[in-house]
């Protein structure tokens, strides 16, 4: 976007340098194999793929995961077998919307609050479509509150 009073254009761009794929940087030491075996036990800890990135980047020195295998870690997670059913951007989603309706059920008349439940329901309406088209969401699936609410619980 350009800037208002200039004729020029903006700053916005992305900050990560360019690297070249399946090239492993030289101090990396730890072999794919391994990085894979931390990938799997980060999944079994119950860790998201951002917090496993993060672990991955601030303990263990792997900067860029494509930069080594070429592939992103939602590929190295399907194709070992942890795939997730509902993705983490709809299921943030999700708990939003049913800590919102609790709130509501508690307090009546808090009406910003159910504005911003509709906000956040629409939300979850066109992120869902989007993922059903897309095939990462099966075509049936619907949101009910009562129902999220039984798998976020558990």
């Amino acid at each position: 976007m350009a800037r208002m009073h200039t004729g020029k254009h903006g700053k916005s761009k992305s900050r990560k340098p360019d690297v070249q794929l399946n090239s492993r940087p030289d101090e990396l030491k730890l072999s794919n194999e391994e990085i894979v075996k931390l990938i799997t036990g980060y999944v079994k800890q119950g860790m998201h793929k951002a917090h496993i990135g993060q672990q991955l980047k601030e303990k263990h020195g792997v900067q860029y995961i494509k930069q080594i295998f070429g592939k992103r870690l939602s590929v190295i997670l399907n194709e070992n077998g942890y795939n997730e059913e509902i993705p983490r951007d709809l299921m943030d989603l999700l708990t939003r919307a049913i800590t919102i309706r609790r709130h509501i059920e508690r307090n009546h008349n808090d009406t910003h609050n159910k504005t911003s439940l509709s906000r956040v329901e629409a939300k979850i309406w066109r992120l869902s479509n989007y993922y059903k088209d897309n095939g990462k969401l099966p075509s049936d699936w619907k949101y009910d509150p009562a129902k999220v609410a039984l798998i976020i619980k558990s």
